[in-house]
């Protein structure tokens, strides 16, 4: 099975030579499953030609915010409407869970709350999950049909199903500790208040759910043999 990743943004410099870019983090976090992964980058605009292109699809996180004035973010919802209308399975991880919820009738802003940083807890039903988060913006208003399938005190919307072939969730099941050590590191400095920064250092060698994540995300790729 090809799995199509419309990489949204650029991890920082620094992760290049020991984490990579968003397109090989989120393929590592699906390693051992038999997939084929190809990555376009469409923050620099570089697009597939359809839907047709892979069998499911991915869209990544990013530094950007789905509501900026870029000029890849309008053909990437156009993308995201496309995917959806023919069938095929679509995944969302942060800002990809905005961009998705924002294509198809939702509304993204820059929560006035505040930052999720590091390790934060979900409930998934009757399951607590403990995934990695690094956002400000939330999903505020939700498209029509989507449902709430996670949630916590700081985030409502923590994820989305579309029917049942569009999952979307708003934390990082992509980034083990070292990612987010890095992003304390390089990309801290203008979170406040700083003790959202400690706290996420102090929890850095915590357990996460990220593995579960990662079999959810397979079951709705699954759906594409279907």
């Amino acid at each position: 099975m090809k799995i199509g990743i419309l990489q949204s943004g650029h991890l920082p410099d620094e992760f290049m030579t020991t984490l990579g870019d968003y397109d090989q983090v989120t393929a590592r976090m699906l390693e051992g499953r038999g997939y084929e992964f190809q990555a376009w980058r469409v923050v620099d605009n570089e697009f597939p030609s359809g839907p047709e292109d892979a069998d499911a699809w991915m869209v990544t996180g990013s530094k950007f915010g789905a509501y900026d004035d870029c000029d890849w973010i309008a053909p990437l919802e156009e993308l995201i409407r496309e995917i959806r209308d023919a069938d095929r399975p679509l995944v969302g991880i942060c800002f990809g869970h905005q961009i998705i919820a924002q294509a198809l009738g939702g509304k993204v802003i820059k929560y006035p709350e505040g930052w999720a940083v590091g390790l934060q807890d979900y409930t998934f039903g009757d399951d607590t999950l403990a995934l990695n988060a690094w956002h400000q913006d939330q999903v505020v208003v939700l498209p029509q049909g989507a449902e709430v399938v996670a949630s916590n005190d700081f985030c409502k919307y923590s994820a989305l199903m579309y029917g049942d072939k569009i999952f979307t969730v708003q934390p990082h099941p992509e980034f083990e500790s070292d990612a987010i050590d890095g992003l304390i590191r390089y990309r801290g400095v203008n979170i406040e208040p700083k003790e959202l920064l400690e706290r996420a250092t102090e929890k850095l060698n915590k357990p996460t759910a990220n593995d579960v994540l990662a079999d959810k995300f397979a079951a709705i790729f699954a759906k594409a043999r279907t």
